[in-house]
């Protein structure tokens, strides 16, 4: 019998083993061009993370977490490879468009979602993300506001990144420092839209001295439950005297 068992626990653990060695992996290159003028995008992806992008400007990848450049760098003709990518993808946008006598493009309305980043206390600086998916076409375009005024100062864009049904997402980052009454907002304009989307969002933390009361009366709380266990302990015992 315990050959058995050890027979079976061995066979559970080639089993996982093997399973271990082929996991899937998803990767996949987007090259992103439209005749709207939004700007043309190349990205590599893995697992539905970006791994780095193409910078056409400055002709060079860029890792999404730079960190990360110091295991894996990009191959060196990643930008020349790009480069013919997206000019083949702009030849065949403009062929297959006139094909077809330019249908009208598929629109998906963006959903966009706003958290911090970091979990709040009051007076220390934070940064807002604003997630903005499920869209197409790429052009897009997000903006800030503070108690209804616009905020351009410490906000950031990133690219745009597909999902797997090849609609988009994309993140944009707002650093703040939040106090107690502030109202944000993150506006999205988009051509699915039949109005601009505001998600808002507004800080909602305990002040010191609401972290002490709750404390004080979970204190008492607990205090009170062990003196009904101590007393119901007692009563039963002088229950089984008598």
């Amino acid at each position: 019998m315990k050959s058995c068992v050890f027979l079976a626990a061995l066979l559970l653990t080639v089993w996982t083993a093997v399973q271990a060695e082929t996991v899937t992996h998803f990767n996949r290159e987007l090259v992103a061009c439209q005749t709207n003028g939004t700007l043309p995008e190349v990205d590599y992806e893995l697992d539905d993370d970006e791994l780095f992008h193409i910078d056409f400007d400055k002709k060079e990848a860029v890792p999404r977490i730079p960190d990360f450049a110091k295991f894996w760098v990009p191959p060196p003709d990643a930008p020349a490879v790009a480069e013919t990518n997206r000019q083949v993808c702009i030849h065949n946008v403009d062929a297959f468009a006139r094909c077809h006598e330019y249908p009208p493009e598929k629109q998906d309305p963006p959903r966009a979602a706003v958290y911090p980043e970091k979990d709040l206390e009051l007076g220390k600086p934070n940064t807002l993300i604003c997630f903005i998916t499920d869209f197409h076409p790429a052009a897009i375009k997000v903006t800030w506001t503070k108690n209804t005024l616009p905020v351009t100062e410490g906000v950031s864009l990133t690219q745009y990144y597909s999902n797997k049904d090849f609609t988009l997402q994309m993140f944009s980052y707002l650093s703040f420092t939040p106090e107690l009454g502030d109202m944000y907002s993150c506006q999205v304009q988009h051509s699915a839209l039949p109005e601009t989307l505001t998600t808002f969002w507004e800080p909602d933390v305990q002040t010191v001295s609401d972290v002490g009361k709750t404390a004080f009366c979970a204190v008492g709380l607990t205090l009170g439950l062990l003196g009904v266990a101590v007393g119901t302990f007692f009563l039963i015992k002088g229950n089984k005297c008598n």
